[in-house]
């Protein structure tokens, strides 16, 4: 497998890695400029060269990934038998300088419900890096004729996102096909269906939060049917509701989709793995 065909599996297994590129070459070297490998937490593919070259890129890597690193760094080595070297010495004689270019794992989002909220909400974070998966129980809502088709025509014709559509008669069977960490946000049109995808996602391993549309009223009575239904205080701290940002109000199905919108992207930051401070700037490191 080479490099841009492992990249792309791990992007399929949610797997985060670093592309590393040979970006400059002074002297000589083991390989030529632009040579590439994958560095994920446990497998890599494709080489720049072996060594001590590559053994000092791959723990750089792995150093970025534990650290969550978000940005490039540069890592800079002397090939040279006068270089301290921890793998080895490596004398071409020459100088490389990589590129380490993290390759983070794409948030994904839920939306269940595609009404006038939920497609206007699914606008905008198409316009975003993530996942996002819209379910309905109404084939209509999600018809090609409503939203048009991904990456070809429509609403999302443009998307950045990679757009997931879902007709599913019983909305949250489709709990147990979404990305570990995925953010739920239920605003169907019946009350007994968002009761049913906020239950199910409480019971449901790996779901990264909760939000549910709808007013303190609504709230008050779910809690009740959430807690017959065996629900604990505990997890019904989990739900967030109503979703969104207070500073952003009004009740036209726009103005509701950026306040949530806005909120999910918080959520999104929030759940980014922080990067020490002494590794978020990038580097040149001479060995």
């Amino acid at each position: 497998m080479d490099w841009l065909d492992a990249l792309q599996e791990f992007r399929e297994r949610r797997t985060p890695a670093v592309v590393v590129t040979l970006a400059i070459v002074r002297g000589h070297a083991p390989r030529n400029g632009g040579a590439k490998m994958v560095v994920a937490p446990e497998e890599v593919f494709g080489t720049v060269g072996g060594g001590n070259l590559e053994a000092t890129a791959i723990q750089r890597a792995r150093e970025m990934l534990a650290a969550g690193a978000a940005e490039p760094q540069l890592l800079t080595l002397t090939l040279s038998d006068k270089a301290t070297t921890e793998y080895g010495v490596q004398c071409c004689g020459g100088e490389v300088t990589m590129m380490l270019e993290p390759m983070r794992v794409v948030p994904a989002v839920a939306v269940f419900g595609v009404g006038h909220v939920g497609l206007e909400l699914a606008r905008i974070l198409a316009r975003h890096e993530v996942e996002l998966h819209l379910i309905d129980s109404r084939s209509e809502m999600i018809s090609p004729e409503r939203l048009g088709v991904p990456g070809q025509s429509g609403a999302f014709a443009d998307a950045v996102a990679r757009v997931h559509i879902t007709h599913a008669r019983v909305p949250e069977s489709a709990l147990t096909g979404l990305p570990p960490g995925a953010h739920v946000l239920v605003m169907t049109h019946d009350h007994v269906e968002d009761l049913a995808v906020v239950d199910q996602s409480l019971r449901t391993e790996g779901i990264g939060s909760i939000g549910l549309i709808g007013s303190s009223s609504k709230w008050v009575r779910f809690q009740k049917k959430l807690r017959e239904l065996g629900q604990t205080d505990a997890a019904l701290d989990r739900v967030t509701t109503p979703i969104g940002i207070p500073e952003v109000t009004g009740k036209q199905p726009a103005v509701i989709a950026v306040s949530v919108a806005a909120r999910i992207l918080q959520l999104i930051d929030e759940a980014a793995p922080v990067e020490p401070e002494e590794h978020a700037a990038s580097e040149d490191e001479a060995e």
